[in-house]
């Protein structure tokens, strides 16, 4: 139940998506004895369409996710394992033309080339089902092993996790595949601005992780100046806004440690 309401409930409370349906349901008050209401409600709503779209809303709470951790520091020491989340693979792309399409937070993927050769001793997880609302179509890791052939890291090196439908499972089946012993040092791929969410549930689940944000979308000192683009805009507030979403709801249901996890205290 969490999982459908998790995909339905934050699609419908997306700023665009939200606006665009209060919007329409003043245009179809203007048909009734609401008229008035209708109409102000339609204006209303398409005129903070306009605002939210060149606003640096969606910058600013992007990179407050982003800033949340540092880049991984490397002069600690080898890690022992890597997990890397899906999210980045697009199954329906991949099976239609038969080669691995990728979206946006390509450098979850890219990481596991890096990775594999500076650490070869290092066991690898790809975490990646199908996150579709019905789960019909085939899981992300099932089109990796392409893209392993093309960094030129052999399959044997990454072990596939198809399962995992959301964030959550990929910490729980994560754990309950690689079973980590005390002490051992595994670092956490995913993209900066999910970071915080994915931590979370890896602490909640008792699987020890270093972060390894990478797929930044904000400079380091980025500067709030008005977007160019509306629908660039709106995009970016749209996922932000998402991911804001899915941290207050894993934390209200215990699904995460904390609101906004952070780097752990200590050395």
């Amino acid at each position: 139940m969490f999982f459908i309401l998790s995909k339905t409930a934050a699609f419908l409370l997306l700023p665009s998506n939200l606006l665009i349906s209060l919007g329409l349901l003043g245009v179809v008050l203007l048909a009734t004895r609401f008229k008035r209401a209708g109409k102000r409600l339609a204006i209303a709503c398409l005129l903070l369409l306009i605002i939210f779209g060149f606003s640096p809303l969606g910058t600013a709470l992007t990179h407050i996710l982003e800033s949340r951790f540092p880049p991984w520091d490397s002069s600690r020491g080898p890690p022992d394992g890597i997990v890397v989340l899906g999210g980045v693979i697009i199954p329906g792309l991949s099976r239609d033309y038969g080669e691995t399409a990728v979206g946006g937070d390509a450098g979850r993927v890219i990481a596991i080339a890096k990775l594999a050769r500076a650490y070869p001793n290092a066991r690898i997880v790809y975490s990646g089902g199908d996150p579709s609302l019905f789960a019909s179509g085939p899981a992300e890791a099932d089109y990796l092993y392409p893209l392993l052939d093309t960094f030129g890291v052999a399959r044997e090196r990454v072990i596939l996790e198809p399962r995992s439908r959301n964030t959550v499972e990929n910490a729980v089946f994560s754990k309950d595949l690689v079973k980590p012993k005390p002490g051992e040092r595994w670092l956490l791929v995913t993209s900066a601005k999910h970071m915080p969410r994915a931590i979370g549930c890896f602490r909640q689940a008792g699987f020890a992780v270093e972060a390894y944000p990478v797929a930044w979308h904000t400079r380091k000192h980025v500067t709030f100046l008005p977007s160019l683009f509306l629908v660039g805009g709106l995009g970016r507030l749209d996922s932000a806004t998402r991911e804001w979403i899915g941290l207050v709801a894993y934390w209200l249901t215990g699904r995460t440690s904390e609101l906004l996890p952070g780097p752990a205290a200590g050395p």
